[in-house]
């Protein structure tokens, strides 16, 4: 687990990086992707299993907690929208170490775990078959071109996404995933979306080493930005969830999309 020391350590750094980055001292996307790949798939270290969601990493009681709470809040979108019928498929992308997974599993007919980290993919399948018998299928995600995945996946009626926009490599990076969910959702599918918004320069992604800080900073948008590209993907945003801070971090926005006829 990241101490105080290392959180401020991040900050300064990210600090740095904002203002080189204003300057137009950004690195090219493919060296962030890259670097971002070789992040997470090294699976090794006590941060590494933190910023992945595993079980041990983050702990028994926050780990818990977070899949509980997205479900939750997945049934409050469900009953809005009036999306109450029965989950055949869920696909969730970046599932980590399965925190999402063990909450949404039991409520689906088949559940599918897609990672660009292997171990992580291995560990979610170990934590839904530890509380539920619906079936998993595992999906590696190649992380330079995660439109391949798509393929080995099947159409599904909710593709939910937590604690990974703010991970990628770049803000147009998650263009791609927002088109990846709506090349999956059946016509009548959700999505879930969770982003960092950005509220100013201080906040804005920050295209640079992407390895020496990547828990929560490397990538935001504004609301209505994303909500925007979100149109521009093939999906039609529906409402939105605003959690200024939890124990995890801040300024997370949770969008609910749905597919476009």
């Amino acid at each position: 687990m990241r101490t105080i020391a290392d959180y401020t350590k991040m900050f300064v750094r990210d600090g740095i990086d904002q203002a080189l980055t204003r300057l137009g001292f950004s690195q090219r996307s493919e060296r962030i992707t890259a670097d971002a790949r070789s992040y997470w798939t090294g699976g090794q270290g006590e941060v590494w299993a933190a910023d992945s969601h595993w079980r041990g990493g983050l702990g028994e009681k926050e780990w818990g907690s977070i899949g509980k709470e997205h479900w939750a809040l997945w049934e409050t979108f469900a009953r809005a929208v009036g999306a109450t019928g029965p989950l055949q498929r869920i696909v969730d992308w970046g599932c980590g170490g399965g925190a999402n997974a063990v909450a949404f599993a039991p409520h689906c007919a088949e559940y599918i775990g897609a990672d660009i980290a292997l171990e992580s993919v291995k560990e979610c399948e170990k934590q839904v078959a530890a509380v539920s018998d619906t079936p998993f299928k595992g999906i590696v995600i190649d992380a330079m071109q995660p439109e391949t995945s798509v393929k080995d996946i099947p159409k599904c009626d909710l593709f939910i996404c937590f604690y990974v926009f703010e991970l990628l490599p770049t803000a147009e990076y998650g263009l791609r995933i927002l088109k990846i969910a709506a090349d999956l959702l059946q016509p009548n599918g959700h999505a879930i979306i969770q982003i960092k918004y950005r509220t100013g320069w201080r906040t804005a992604s920050r295209r640079r080493r992407y390895k020496s800080s990547t828990a929560g900073s490397m990538t935001s948008y504004r609301i209505d930005e994303f909500w925007n590209a979100v149109l521009q993907c093939g999906l039609s945003p529906r409402l939105i969830h605003l959690v200024p801070r939890n124990p995890l971090d801040e300024r997370y926005a949770y969008f609910l999309l749905s597919a476009t006829s």
